[in-house]
């Protein structure tokens, strides 16, 4: 009973949570400013939207053709258009249930290929690790180019050099810690908590020594340049952010990112993100409510329709099995 309430609230509170900052995003604009994001939103130049969403399409082909260099060392190599069908269905899914489409991939992959639950799974975690590395990387890439006006921005919200000091050290020496009395305990949570590090590090340690290496670290960093191309291409479509630089576009990429993971696929926070980063750089909160959103709509739309046809596809196309 408490599981089911459990997994009820996971769902149920990010969409609440993004709902409540649809209305608060609403309702903190005038109705002229409403019309104005409006009518960016309706004469968004189509071509610099296509090339954004053909730059997310290209992102999930990548990450199939990726998948398989992860699944190879361990015996299987499932049909490439089974894994581009696969991702993007769950990623169709994880706008509904957070995190489901993990389970959802390792489960079809057990069905249509017959690669093994744990296996399949474990090659999804290792994929996300990975891409927590890199989003580590342009956050550090992003604050280096950036550096004078994000500290500029933290100083007027109150932070200081020797706060950030204080909170960045016991942040480091606390995991220390826990990893130290992890490492000494024998508690069952201890071991469980050993066991999923041990997993993951040898997961991260496996693209090493798999045969396709290096073809998986440039497909890696093909993704990623193209998640920063597909949000920069829609500089083009506002007037006022057609200037703005790559490196000023990662600061709001970054933020963008890391509200994409507090709600269903950003919905309500993205745009508001996206918005607070570019208005650092002097863009009015109505282009930035634009941006946001023309990024968020045309991003969330392929994934329905490209996630709703590989949802119906999958089973047709492997209807023998």
């Amino acid at each position: 009973m408490k599981t089911s309430i459990k997994n009820s609230l996971k769902t149920i509170l990010p969409i609440a949570f993004g709902v409540f900052l649809l209305w608060y995003s609403y309702f903190s604009t005038s109705e002229e400013e409403r019309k104005q994001i409006i009518y960016y939103i309706k004469n968004a130049d189509l071509f610099w939207v296509g090339v954004s969403v053909l730059l997310g399409v290209l992102t999930h082909i990548s990450r199939a053709i990726r998948w398989n260099y992860l699944l190879e060392p361990l015996g299987y190599r499932p049909s490439l258009i089974n894994n581009i069908l696969i991702i993007l269905t769950a990623y169709f899914t994880n706008l509904g249930i957070p995190r489901s489409g993990e389970i959802l991939r390792a489960t079809a992959l057990t069905t249509y290929e017959n690669v093994p639950f744990e296996k399949g799974f474990g090659t999804i975690v290792t994929e996300r690790v990975v891409d927590l590395i890199m989003l580590f990387l342009v956050v550090g890439l992003a604050f280096f180019l950036q550096t004078d006006i994000i500290w500029e921005f933290l100083k007027n919200k109150g932070l200081n050099l020797a706060f950030l000091i204080i909170f960045l050290s016991s942040g480091i020496i606390g995991f220390a810690l826990l990893l130290f009395f992890v490492k000494k305990s024998k508690h069952p949570w201890a071991e469980k908590i050993k066991r999923f590090l041990k997993g993951l590090l040898g997961g991260i340690l496996s693209i090493f020594k798999m045969r396709n290496k290096w073809a998986f670290i440039l497909h890696t960093l093909f993704i990623w340049a193209a998640y920063i191309g597909m949000f920069w291409v829609i500089k083009y479509t506002v007037v006022e952010t057609v200037d703005l630089t790559i490196s000023q576009l990662l600061v709001a990429f970054v933020a963008g990112a890391f509200a994409m993971s507090a709600t269903n696929g950003g919905i309500g926070i993205y745009p508001i993100a996206v918005s607070g980063a570019l208005a650092i750089f002097g863009i009015s909160t109505v282009s930035g409510d634009a941006f946001g959103w023309i990024m968020w709509i045309s991003q969330t739309l392929m994934v329905v329709v490209f996630g709703t046809i590989s949802f119906l596809l999958l089973p047709l196309w492997n209807r023998v099995k």
